[in-house]
């Protein structure tokens, strides 16, 4: 009788766990409900679909209280990067990212991707509705600055 108890609770705690398990790994990759993100670049503005992680979270929680303008500069010919200014929680995880992926390196570093990259990183979100050319072009050669806000 113990043995079945036993073996019952074991088994209880095993599809527990694996049910939570599952639930987190989903919220790090699925698409975040709500309100999107928009970037302003020169004179457009972008709209980005941000996934559900805890980095994620707390960007949106900074831009609830104030929009944020980072200064970004050019870095190998694939991306964009630049300070926040803060730093978040990291949800790194082997990618390889796509023209309009968003990324935050290092906890404190926002990179928007116009080409392909492997590395550990978390990924935030994707611009929403923009070609790989079109892409290059809003962000230009060099430096350029970036203001996200939850408002267009």
């Amino acid at each position: 009788m113990k043995q079945n108890i036993v073996l019952l609770v074991m088994l209880l705690v095993f599809f527990t766990g694996t049910a939570c398990g599952q639930g987190e790994q989903n919220t790090n990759t699925s698409e975040s409900q709500g309100t999107p993100m928009y970037l302003h670049i020169g004179n457009e503005t972008l709209t980005a679909t941000l996934i559900d992680n805890s980095s994620t979270r707390a960007l949106r929680e900074l831009l609830a209280i104030n929009p944020i303008t980072i200064n970004m500069s050019d870095y190998g010919n694939f991306e964009k990067v630049g300070s926040l200014g803060t730093t978040l929680p990291q949800n790194n995880q082997q990618i390889t990212t796509q023209s309009g992926d968003l990324i935050l390196y290092q906890g404190n570093q926002f990179v928007i991707y116009y080409d392909r990259n492997s590395w550990s990183l978390t990924h935030l979100g994707r611009i929403d509705d923009v070609s790989q050319q079109e892409l290059k072009n809003i962000l230009g050669t060099g430096n350029v600055t970036v203001r996200l806000s939850l408002a267009q």
